[in-house]
């Protein structure tokens, strides 16, 4: 017998497809999804703010996101599943756990360039801010409370002391987002990677050449995001991709829990950190890289460096990831393994990079 959540989503999905048998596909607390034939019904988070939820399943419905976001079934209307708001979605296949040489990350990228590129005033809204800040500081928040070990925990909290309000969910002014870089702009000088184990000592950052918004003297003041009102994803991994039909149609994102408006550079921040910290090949890396400036993205610029747009974003996925790594590792009351203790390593490297750290003396 199943709980009455995961009944409730059986039922909503048999409403749809009566003859599908009940599968729970997940049961999380931000999230629980049943598969019930070819539905899936999926019972969002608990404080999940329904205007911004029924914003975002707009968004996903739209024509313009056709061939990018996977849309939701019927009319788009949130349901209730056991006090929760839920939706119902079409079974996709997932990325192959056991297959990473086939995981597709050129086309996880070609998909984010042409999101990316949505025109945004052409779609319902308003449209909420993308979710990705604020669940770097839910992290935060969650290690703080889950008395994680000493040394590790401080070398989290102290990269995260490092990063600008808007980067771990701090409301900051609103700026308006900068027109895609030109094909033609001058690319940035070549520069170690910031946070890789076998990156140069730290030293001070070059010059940076290339179009006005992205040279130093034109940065953006502290605490501001760069660059808002792009249509972002929020939360991108390969987990967030389907084949839709299933097994053999083309890739599709899905889950909009984070959808919204935010900077692009966001949606590339955690392959960045995860090739930072040594969890993805190089090579994977630039496959990904490349389709995605094949694909006209605006997040980075169209050739040379990506790291001047992905820093601050790497940084704060490195940070989330690490917190949530210690939590994990201290719920389970074990020591980090190796590749928690790979993310807790890349913060102890960001600290060693200049703004690494706030300086907090008066």
């Amino acid at each position: 017998m199943g709980t009455p959540l995961t009944d409730r989503l059986a039922a909503l999905g048999r409403g749809a497809s009566p003859d599908g048998r009940a599968v729970v596909l997940a049961d999380r607390p931000d999230g629980t999804v049943v598969r019930v034939g070819p539905v899936v019904s999926k019972a969002h988070a608990p404080d999940s703010d329904r205007g911004d939820l029924a914003a975002r399943i707009a968004v996903a419905r739209d024509p313009l996101l056709a061939g990018i976001l996977l849309a939701p079934l019927g009319d788009g209307r949130l349901l209730d599943a056991d006090g929760r708001p839920a939706s119902l979605w079409p079974l996709g296949a997932p990325v192959a756990p056991d297959d990473p040489d086939a995981a597709p990350w050129e086309e996880a990228a070609a998909l984010l360039a042409r999101l990316h590129s949505v025109p945004v005033a052409e779609l319902p809204g308003p449209i909420p801010p993308m979710r990705g800040p604020a669940k770097v500081a839910r992290a935060l928040r969650r290690l703080r409370a889950a008395g994680a070990p000493g040394t590790a925990a401080a070398t989290v909290l102290r990269a995260a002391s490092g990063l600008p309000p808007w980067a771990h969910g701090e409301a900051a002014p609103p700026r308006p987002p900068t027109a895609p870089l030109r094909a033609g702009a001058a690319p940035h000088p070549p520069q170690e990677h910031p946070i890789r184990a076998e990156a140069a000592p730290p030293r001070a950052t070059p010059p940076r050449t290339g179009p006005a918004p992205l040279r130093a003297e034109a940065a953006p003041p502290r605490g501001a995001s760069p660059r808002t009102g792009f249509l972002c994803h929020g939360d991108l991994h390969l987990g967030q991709l389907v084949r839709h039909p299933a097994t053999d149609g083309p890739w599709l994102l899905i889950d909009v829990d984070d959808l919204g408006l935010g900077d692009p550079a966001w949606d590339l921040a955690r392959p960045a950190a995860w090739y930072a910290t040594g969890l993805l090949a190089p090579d994977v890396w630039q496959r990904f890289l490349t389709a995605y400036r094949a694909g006209g993205g605006p997040a980075v610029c169209p050739e040379g460096d990506p790291w001047p747009e992905l820093d601050v974003p790497a940084r704060a996925l490195t940070v989330q990831s690490a917190a949530l790594a210690l939590v994990r590792a201290a719920g389970e009351r074990r020591a980090p393994d190796e590749v928690e203790q790979a993310l807790v390593d890349a913060c102890a490297r960001i600290l060693a990079l200049p703004g690494g750290e706030c300086d907090r003396t008066p």
